[in-house]
Order: C-alpha cells, then structure tokens, then sequence
C-alpha cells in the first residue's frame, strides 16, 4: 500500500492523524466529512494512496472501487438513506472541487438534493 507522507488521508489511514472512523476494513475506511454539505455526509477514503479519480483504471482499481461503493452503501443504509435516497460523487481536479488529492467518494443525503449541475 503506498502512501504519501504529506497527504491527510493517507495520515488518517496510518493512524499518525487519529479520526473517528466510522467504517473501517482492510482496504477503506470512512469519516464524517468536516464541512457537510447535507445534513448527512461522509466520505469513503482508500487507504491506498489514488491521487483522483482520473488515476483510476479498471483493471487496476475494479475491485477497489465495487467495495468503495458497497461501504457506501452499507453506511447509506445504516444512515436510514436507502429508500429516500441519497448521492455518491467523486470531485475530480480543481474545477471539479477537489480540496485533498486523494481518492474519495462523498456519501450525501438526508434531505432532497436537487440535481447536480
């Protein structure tokens, strides 16, 4: 698992930045985000070091990216978000909002969203 000693998540990942997770396993974990957007949202975070989202390629990350969203879901439905719903966004690149350069899916709900855009 590589990682990057500057990066905040892969600090999180190694415990040298110690956070509530609210999920954890051997290849992701999960947190509340810091600055919610909804009033639920948390973010799914690899503990391998993925720059964004345009790093990722099926062959490589196929597997990693089914158990991001299968934990998404599962804290979804833990939320009580499986039946009103609830979005799963990746940022990518500064236009796209992406703050921290490593891989994470946001885990949004608790209220209608309205569409992207």
């Amino acid at each position: 698992m590589t990682a990057d000693a500057d990066c905040l998540f892969c600090k999180m990942a190694s415990g040298d930045f110690p956070v509530d997770m609210v999920y954890q396993d051997d290849a992701v974990f999960a947190v509340f985000d810091i600055a919610p957007r909804a009033p639920k949202h948390l973010l799914v975070i690899p503990k391998q070091h993925i720059e964004s989202a345009r790093s990722v390629n099926e062959a490589a990350h196929g597997p990693l990216l089914g158990r991001m969203v299968g934990v998404a879901n599962q804290l979804a439905e833990q939320a009580g978000m499986k039946d009103s719903g609830y979005r799963l966004t990746f940022n990518v690149g500064d236009d796209g909002g992406q703050t921290i350069y490593h891989l994470h899916m946001h885990v949004l709900g608790g209220q209608r969203l309205g569409p992207e855009g």
